[in-house]
């Protein structure tokens, strides 16, 4: 209910925050070529955080399938397991902060509003598997009726073995994690397409290192034309 509520409340100030965007006054007095503010640093460093961390859990994910070592396949699970605890609280946090403290760019002035629907379905379909893939993978865990291991912790049976909420667990589990797979590709393509395609601030407002890096690439011209007056006169 918490969570549903906090989600709520996040949908609202977005939308709020998208629609100041599109304001007339705005639209009128901001080029469609004007960089936007990036993202404050703390969901910067959020997002990054959480891309490192997901990549970490389906890397142990896929190399515990592939192993035939039944002690490896038991650190690779722990290590699964916390990361996945690990994401759970590190998106809790990010959505309070997001609540609370965030500072969001608006959508670029020529974004479409199926656009923009688009990209927000995308985002809340994301922090919703952020936040349910863990719990079903607890779930499943919980419902073996067996100790398992946490971070460093040995973790008693919590809860008595029940097979068959375990298999629908684990199903949800595996159906939610190729959802993922495929929210993040989509959102990944997404981010590239704009920056090397359409060559506007969408991936920079996220990676303002970019937006550097580009601006020194940018300068760079004018200077070698300065110098080369300089030397002409």
């Amino acid at each position: 209910m918490i969570i549903a509520t906090a989600l709520a409340t996040f949908l609202r100030r977005r939308d709020d925050a998208d629609m100041s965007a599109f304001e007339p006054s705005r639209v009128v007095t901001t080029p469609t070529d004007a960089r936007r503010p990036p993202f404050d640093s703390v969901t910067i460093a959020f997002h990054w955080a959480t891309v490192l961390i997901v990549l970490a859990m389906f890397a142990s994910a896929w190399l515990r399938s592939q192993s035939h070592d039944d002690v490896l396949k038991a650190l690779l699970l722990q290590a699964h397991r916390s990361l996945g605890v690990t994401i759970w609280v590190a998106t809790a946090l990010r959505l309070a902060w997001r609540l609370t403290h965030a500072k969001l760019p608006p959508f670029p002035t020529n974004m479409t509003k199926v656009h923009r629907t688009v990209v927000q379905l995308s985002e809340y379909g994301l922090y919703a598997l952020l936040l349910v893939q863990p719990a079903t993978g607890v779930g499943t865990t919980l419902l073996n009726g067996r100790p398992f291991a946490l971070f460093l912790w040995q973790i008693p049976p919590l809860m008595f073995e029940d097979k068959a909420l375990r298999a629908i667990f684990h199903m949800a589990h595996e159906f939610g994690a190729w959802t993922f797979a495929t929210l993040i590709a989509g959102h990944a393509a997404a981010a590239l397409f704009h920056h090397f395609v359409l060559r506007d601030d969408v991936l920079e407002c996220m990676a303002p290192v970019i937006a550097t890096e580009r601006r020194k690439q940018a300068s760079l011209p004018r200077d070698v034309i300065s110098e080369g007056n300089v030397g002409a006169s």
